[in-house]
């Protein structure tokens, strides 16, 4: 397989038709089944003008780290709403969480096979592993102090106090231990370890007690763990709702583990309760599957996904307080190394804020924030279902989340289709849904409705497998025909296709977004979407279905980019086109919105564009491993972060083009998995008014008056967020939020 351009003669313009059949070296094959897809390819680029080595590019791991330090700087941030500042602290930790239980133990099991391929940045995993462990040290050190010394004191002038059992009232005890007895006591298991009860497994992400018991009559010390039950709340309210609600009314917390550690002795009767420690374990649980083994991908996640809990440790976190012996006896049973320890002060894991964090406060949030129907689907806004066929034959309509409601969009696109006795077939991707997914139950009424219904549930989506297992199920019950795509590639496009019969011929209609079809995070992720009838579209969107359904080697595309065969290619051909542009003295500028931005070739064919004088702007919300302002190198490259209220997930590319700008939207970030290992979709955005949107969209995320972060040429962030005077810059998302309040105030 190879990627053939087409080229327009009278324009020498790349035509958006990339042809699957050239004779283009193959360079790096993927794993499949029945020769669906024949290989990868890789981009062979001219070399970059001077000698820069791999000083070029940054480190991924590190720059995540920064990711997750630039959040940390929201909730650091004195002026933000206190409750949001608490639970961008909680992100934090998830995030951390994550960042180990992939990357982290990615690296390690690298080292351990002795796989020591440098980095792109030219370190080794070694280098990397000292280098995470010293910055994932003081990242995790300073979350807890910003917990500790701004965070809690805040909430106690808002009377929202995190107590210890010390110091509270006789009658607040005895609710507790009531509480304890009815609803914490029957789950707990204690498990011992001596000569007969070996060191127990303790599962990933946990919380847990390591209790040193003496027996009175031997005077024998013995060890014990206590798993803190995560299926009650972390923190357990003393005084009721009224009082977490209620502003004018103190609102006090106990942690769930210093409740248990207050009652250990119903846990050990006949035993002194020496010690109490808490300490929480992460674990590999990055999924391997070898699909091509696998004669029934279900049961072969499903097995792996049992194998997941027993992945080896690569963070023991521990209260500060813990005794040296104790510790050691867990650095021994879980054959942690030392570096792998992280000491803080308690309460561990900041996840468990949620009761917290959820209080009804609203002086404490961001205000409420109601998000309307877009005025292109209802343009009149005189009723609040707005018909979204008829208004996707008058014009494309170009969706903006969560500023453009979800609900009134992309789910009613699919709700209606279900309901439409004039609808024939539906076909969908789903890579992330919610557990009640109105998606999936418009697909399953569509079914039962005798409709040709056809999801592509991609059961391999990180951390989610075992519930898209569970709605590939579901839908197959309801006679949805359900595909998994294409072995040896994750399907992470995100494609809604519903053929309607009107009149004597069939139209086909298809959204195509940067997120996922889940209702949920459609609430608070920013992402984009296109809702169209364009024939061409619809029929690329229709062929890129019968790919991924079935056997379609030689497929064709004219307004789409697909991976593994044309996004990098087809991106590398625009950057270059842009190149030719600059040096022929028209306009030419290449900016791209993404998630992450690791991928060599394309960093690569940016820093040619900035030698060659194009301005390239960069917006990324995590990882960036190219490197701007280098003189010489990226003197025209800016690279901006944003992060806020929402999380900013959309993926855009415009290029100038001499003044007749190419814009694509869709669902590829920057990266290896999704260009080589991932089916992804980008789309031509061809109305006007829909391109103008996207590049105002740019200058507002990359103007001096807009509060972003600054990648500087050393790899560090600095945050703008204030003017020369000390004001605050223009929060991007609020500008959005109220720009659509003011159009339906009017």
């Amino acid at each position: 397989m190879s990627a053939e351009k087409t080229v327009n003669t009278e324009s020498n313009e790349p035509s958006d038709h990339y042809h699957i059949g050239g004779d283009i070296t193959k360079i790096e094959r993927a794993q499949t089944q029945g020769d669906r897809i024949e290989a990868v390819e890789k981009v062979k680029l001219p070399h970059l003008s001077g000698d820069f080595g791999t000083d070029r590019f940054l480190d991924r791991e590190i720059s995540w780290l920064d990711f997750n330090t630039r959040v940390l700087e929201l909730a650091e941030d004195p002026d933000l709403y206190l409750l949001e500042r608490l639970n961008f602290l909680s992100i934090v930790g998830s995030n951390l969480d994550e960042f180990f239980m992939v990357r982290v133990a990615g690296l390690r099991r690298r080292i351990a096979t002795g796989i020591a391929v440098p980095s792109a940045a030219g370190m080794t995993p070694d280098e990397q592993m000292e280098e995470i462990s010293e910055s994932a040290h003081q990242l995790m050190e300073r979350q807890h102090r910003c917990f500790h010394e701004e965070v809690l004191p805040a909430l106690e002038k808002e009377q929202i106090r995190i107590v210890k059992w010390s110091d509270l009232e006789d009658e607040a005890k005895a609710r507790l231990t009531s509480f304890f007895s009815d609803e914490v006591f029957p789950i707990l298991t204690p498990l011992a370890v001596d000569p007969a009860h070996p060191f127990p497994y303790i599962s990933g992400l946990s919380l847990n007690l390591a209790v040193v018991v003496r027996n009175p009559q031997t005077g024998k010390e013995l060890f014990a763990r206590l798993k803190v039950p995560d299926q009650l709340n972390r923190m357990i309210s003393i005084d009721g709702s009224r009082a977490v609600n209620s502003p004018s009314r103190e609102a006090r917390f106990i942690a769930l583990e210093d409740v248990i550690a207050q009652h250990l002795d119903m846990m050990f009767p006949g035993m002194e309760v020496l010690e109490v420690h808490a300490f929480r374990v992460t674990r590999n649980e990055d999924l391997e599957v070898e699909e091509d083994d696998a004669e029934n991908l279900l049961q072969a996640l499903e097995k792996e996904l049992l194998r997941r809990r027993f992945g080896p440790p690569v963070r023991l976190e521990v209260e500060d307080t813990i005794n040296p012996n104790v510790l050691e006896l867990l650095i021994s049973e879980l054959s942690i190394d030392e570096s792998e320890v992280y000491r803080l002060p308690a309460p561990l894991d900041l996840r468990g804020m949620g009761a917290i964090v959820n209080a009804n406060r609203p002086a404490l949030h961001y205000p409420k924030h109601i998000a309307h129907t877009s005025r292109w689907l209802n343009e009149n806004e005189t009723s609040k279902a707005a018909n979204v066929f008829a208004a996707t034959r008058a014009h494309d309509v170009l969706l903006h989340h969560p500023y453009d409601s979800f609900a009134t969009s992309v789910q009613a696109f699919l709700e209606q289709a279900a309901a439409d006795p004039n609808v024939m077939a539906i076909k969908q991707t789903l890579y992330r849904t919610s557990g009640d997914s109105p998606i999936v139950d418009a697909l399953i009424e569509a079914a039962e409705a005798g409709k040709q219904v056809l999801a592509l549930v991609e059961i391999k989506a990180r951390f989610d497998e075992e519930a898209n297992i569970k709605w590939a199920r579901k839908l197959e019950r309801a006679g949805v025909h359900v595909v998994y795509g294409i072995v040896g590639l994750k399907t992470h496009c995100k494609l809604s296709l519903v053929v309607r019969k009107e009149g004597d011929s069939l139209r086909r209609y298809c959204h195509i977004g940067t997120g996922n079809y889940h209702p949920s995070t459609a609430r608070f992720y920013e992402d984009l979407g296109l809702l169209t009838c364009d024939p061409q579209i619809t029929e690329d969107v229709s062929r890129l279905f019968n790919q991924l359904s079935g056997y379609a080697p030689k497929t064709t595309y004219r307004s789409l980019l697909v991976a593994p065969r044309s996004i990098r290619s087809g991106l590398i051909d625009y950057i270059n086109k842009e190149i030719e542009h600059s040096m022929a003295g028209r306009k030419a500028k290449i900016q791209i919105k993404c998630n992450s931005m690791v991928d060599e070739a394309i960093i690569d064919s940016l820093y040619r564009a900035s030698q060659s004088g194009v301005e390239v702007n960069v917006v990324v919300r995590g990882i960036c491993a190219l490197r701007p302002g280098v003189p010489g190198l990226s003197e025209n490259i800016r690279v901006r972060s944003v992060l806020g209220r929402f999380l900013e997930h959309s993926r855009v590319f415009t290029f100038e083009n001499a003044g007749n700008p190419k814009v694509y939207i869709g669902s590829a970030d920057m990266m290896h998995r999704n260009l080589d290992r991932r089916v992804e979709a980008l789309v031509s955005i061809k109305a006007q008014r829909n391109r103008e949107y996207l590049l105002d969209m740019f200058d507002r995320y990359m103007s001096k008056k807009t509060s972003t972060w600054h990648l500087e040429a050393d790899g560090h962030w600095e945050r703008h967020n204030k003017d020369d005077q000390g004001n605050r810059l223009v929060d991007i998302q609020s500008y959005y939020l109220e720009s659509r309040d003011k159009r339906k105030r009017k």
